[in-house]
């Protein structure tokens, strides 16, 4: 009698990755031509176009190489040494004046400005309009 030992090994399962066409460099934003999908398992690479298209590279990404989630972040809205509107809200009192943008930054994120009226530097956050609202001070 013969007996037969089925090993069953588990078997690489291959999905879309996307990668690069093309050099793209830190803060192009990237269209849906720059880039391809292959057929690969890489590791932490992206697998739908649209979570790429549109995006802006945080760094320089070569053709060929996977591209990750932590290399891609939204479309800065604000670059630096921009001339900004400032805006302070506190109840029924609004403020508003120019300050120069000590950062470049996208919707949401906070970046230093400088007030050009009083050449104090404050912290504020982006609006989606590319103004920066500053908070009422702490105390």
């Amino acid at each position: 009698m013969r007996w037969f030992i089925l090993c069953l090994l588990p078997a690489p399962v291959w999905a879309d990755a996307y990668v690069a066409n093309r050099v793209i460099r830190a803060g192009d934003v990237i269209r849906a031509e720059d880039i391809s999908a292959v057929q690969a398992d890489i590791p932490h690479a992206l697998t739908s176009a649209e979570q790429i298209a549109g995006q802006e590279a945080r760094v320089t990404l070569y053709p060929g190489r996977p591209i990750r989630a932590d290399q891609l972040g939204a479309p800065a809205v604000v670059d630096r040494n921009q001339i900004v509107s400032l805006a302070y809200h506190s109840g029924n009192l609004a403020i508003t004046t120019e300050g120069r943008a000590l950062s470049r930054g996208s919707v949401g994120d906070v970046i230093r400005v400088l007030n050009l009226a009083s050449r104090a530097a404050l912290q504020g956050q982006i609006m989606p309009d590319g103004s920066v609202r500053v908070p009422p001070p702490k105390g």
